[in-house]
């Protein structure tokens, strides 16, 4: 049964011409053309049986006849006392049935309208139930509402979870549109479902009184807990160093300027292999030692690296009639004096946590099941998972933030497929951490991790909505891989100029 029956006196006005998209509608009822507005839906009949045609207002004119050539060159038609026409671009197709599925809405025009045809708004509950079809929402589990739309009060917004999460998303908004709300009433929806399974990235602790059943509260470790001692049982987060890629190591640690950073980089690298197998092998983990690389997360301890750095750097080795320095003698000062320095430096305790911490081969496990698991149907943690990141400091925020994406990635794409749970990444703040133009190591490392889980995140069950205020800022592949879109206000021409670019064929209008 089609979800869209009108009758003719219903009708808000016929079609007077037609031209490939565009389609001008003359309205006889003066008061239901000052009830239109730009933006609006309109259904219109078609010349096929079980179709109607859908299209969206861009204009509306009434004008006396003297005006009315004005009119006749914008429009192309004016032939009444008082004119009173709308512009609408058509967009779509809705069919009463396709196959064995009913009310199925295509991107296409199977047709366009006949000279007479009758023109009905969509309002209220008809509005509601054709954007259902649009959203494929179903009910249940997959049907999460965003509120009311402004056109028309009466009509509920609503989004298909599955799609809206499998595809990729981007929330976008100027600053007091709406956005954070917007992203705090999915959450809460999100957080009710038996599977839900989602890790927010929040940059300046804006969801921190979200509150239920469904939440998991992490804070990246701040000075005051590490000096307290507190962990994962605490909702205490540490980054230890030992999760970082050899490519995040270097750029952390190794000063690109410096003339020996090419053998920084291959020295730290002989010395974090050797570190990780030694702790290997002191754990009697054999079956490992096979298979690892520098990029596994296998806990080490940075004393011997450094240990190690320091023999090479002061090492003299025996020469034709004295001895004579070694290879590296002098060229690693650089690289020891940064890593003493981020050492000891107490905003990033997190990534050096103490001796107990995060430095066990089973620590890894627990933190993943905690922000991977998501929430059983009886028990077990919250479907949500918001992580703090306030006290990251903002020049390595990016490779933070990058850390936890590429863990989340590398266990979804390690685990075996009948295993994997889908998570959704909530990237608040994104062009903080996702920018068009990196400035540093720390951002190429964290736009490398995104791009990646954007292009193959769906293959493992990944998912990425991408939330920020400046859409422009934002790594543009990453942006463009984002099927679905939630846009709010932007008051910034560059901003809506993403977005445009980001819909296709006459929707850009």
């Amino acid at each position: 049964m089609s979800i869209l029956n009108f009758a003719d006196e219903e009708a808000l006005g016929r079609v007077q011409s037609v031209d490939t998209t565009t389609v001008i509608v003359h309205v006889d009822d003066v008061e239901a053309l000052r009830a239109l507005q730009v933006n609006r839906l309109v259904a219109l009949q078609s010349s096929l049986a079980g179709h109607k045609l859908i299209g969206v207002i861009q204009k509306i004119i009434r004008t006396a006849l003297g005006e009315a050539k004005i009119a006749d060159v914008e429009l192309g038609e004016a032939a009444h006392p008082e004119v009173n026409l709308v512009r609408i671009m058509l967009i779509g197709t809705l069919l009463d049935r396709d196959g064995p599925r009913a009310n199925v809405f295509r991107r296409t025009l199977e047709t366009v309208p006949e000279i007479d045809a009758c023109c009905f708004a969509l309002e209220g509950e008809r509005l509601t139930r054709f954007m259902g079809v649009i959203s494929e929402v179903t009910g249940g589990a997959q049907r999460l509402s965003l509120g009311a739309y402004t056109l028309d009060p009466n009509a509920q917004a609503f989004v298909n979870g599955n799609r809206l999460f499998q595809r990729h998303a981007l929330i976008v908004g100027s600053t007091g549109s709406g956005k954070s709300w917007t992203t705090a009433r999915l959450l809460e929806q999100i957080a009710e479902l038996d599977s839900a399974n989602a890790i927010v990235f929040d940059m300046h602790g804006e969801y921190a009184s979200m509150a239920g059943d469904g939440f998991v509260h992490l804070r990246v470790a701040g000075p005051s807990d590490i000096e307290a001692g507190k962990g994962l049982n605490d909702g205490v987060l540490h980054l230890p160093y030992w999760l970082m890629s050899y490519e995040a190591l270097v750029s952390m640690f190794v000063d690109r300027s410096d003339q020996n950073a090419p053998n920084q980089a291959m020295i730290m690298s002989r010395t974090v292999v050797d570190a990780k197998t030694g702790f290997l092998e002191a754990g009697g983990h054999v079956e490992v030692l096979a298979n690892f690389t520098i990029d596994s997360p296998v806990p080490f301890r940075m004393e011997t690296v450094l240990g190690e750095l320091n023999r090479l750097n002061a090492e003299m080795v025996p020469g034709a009639r004295t001895e004579k320095q070694g290879d590296f003698h002098g060229k690693l000062s650089r690289l020891i004096q940064r890593l003493e320095g981020k050492r000891t430096d107490r905003r990033l305790g997190f990534l050096f946590p103490a001796s107990g911490v995060a430095d066990s081969y089973d620590w890894l496990d627990r933190a993943v099941e905690l922000l991977l698991g998501g929430r059983a149907a009886k028990g077990g943690h919250g479907g949500v998972k918001i992580i703090d990141f306030s006290e990251v400091p903002s020049d390595i925020l990016p490779l933070i933030v990058g850390m936890v994406a590429r863990m989340a990635f590398h266990v979804q794409q390690w685990s075996a497929q009948g295993l994997r749970h889908p998570v959704a990444l909530f990237c608040d703040e994104a062009h903080l951490y996702i920018p068009q133009d990196p400035t540093s190591g720390a951002a190429e490392n964290a736009i490398a991790t995104f791009e990646r889980i954007a292009k193959e995140g769906r293959k493992y069950g990944v998912g990425l909505v991408v939330i920020s205020q400046r859409p422009a800022e934002v790594n543009r592949t990453v942006a463009s891989q984002c099927n679905n879109l939630i846009a709010m206000r932007l008051t910034n021409g560059d901003d809506q100029a993403v977005v445009r670019r980001l819909l296709s064929g006459n929707r850009r209008s």
